[in-house]
């Protein structure tokens, strides 16, 4: 199915439409299933929309909080994706500890991390062998490089189809990653983007001519085609018969 994208006048209105879309998505996703499965980003753009869902009304004893990648370092790190999203937000309203299953870091061996937590993924959503999760809500960034999560542009992570979580790296520095396949599974993807730092990037993701490996985020196509949120910087690099 073709993307939709939406182009917000602003980062202000940008955030606030990405806090109505989540907050409905989640709310869609417990009146069906009795549970929410959201799996969050790392990068300042999400930031604010963290902020203010930690004043959202919602069922928090029925949602559950994954990650789509995280810095290959310890959780209490400044860097740390998942510290960012609970101090931002986790932190600040009562969603049970067991809720909430970070990214691990500890092992010393980023490979074996990252099998863990496909681990905890199949035995949380019990999983046969073969079978792919479809979280209710898949947020993703875009770097002005054209990744998303830590999948960078020509690494051997973005050829990645029989795992659901690999290593993925960036300037020699580890990350753990969600895989392609594992992201396009989503019943929700939505990119959250800011910027006019990614306005080239937007428009190679966006043309037929670029390629996934150049522009990773180009690989990122659910069956139920990615939701786009962009300020109107960023919008600019869309392609005109696309807005």
């Amino acid at each position: 199915m073709a993307p939709t994208i939406e182009i917000l006048a602003d980062k202000s209105a940008l955030i606030d439409r990405a806090y109505d879309l989540t907050v409905s998505l989640v709310k869609e996703a417990v009146a069906s299933s009795d549970r929410a499965t959201l799996a969050l980003s790392g990068g300042s753009t999400p930031k604010p929309l963290y902020e203010a869902l930690a004043k959202a009304d919602l069922p928090w004893e029925k949602v559950y909080i994954f990650w789509g990648d995280e810095r290959y370092v310890p959780h209490d790190h400044p860097k740390s994706n998942a510290l960012m999203a609970k101090e931002a937000w986790l932190n600040r309203v009562p969603i049970p500890a067991e809720n909430i299953f970070p990214m691990p870091t500890s092992a010393g061996d980023p490979a074996a991390d990252a099998a863990q937590y496909e681990k905890q993924l199949k035995e949380f959503f019990q999983l046969a062998e073969g079978e792919l999760p479809a979280l209710d809500f898949v947020l993703q960034g875009m770097g002005d490089d054209g990744h998303t999560a830590s999948l960078f542009p020509h690494t051997d992570a973005l050829d990645v189809r029989d795992r659901l979580v690999t290593v993925g790296n960036h300037d020699g520095e580890p990350r753990i990653t969600f895989t392609v396949p594992l992201i396009n599974q989503g019943r929700h993807v939505v990119f959250l983007v800011s910027g006019e730092n990614k306005q080239t990037a937007l428009a190679h993701v966006f043309s037929d001519e670029a390629d996934g490996h150049t522009y990773p985020s180009k690989l990122i196509q659910p069956a139920a085609g990615a939701h786009w949120l962009l300020d109107a910087p960023a919008g600019k690099g869309i392609p005109d018969d696309m807005k």
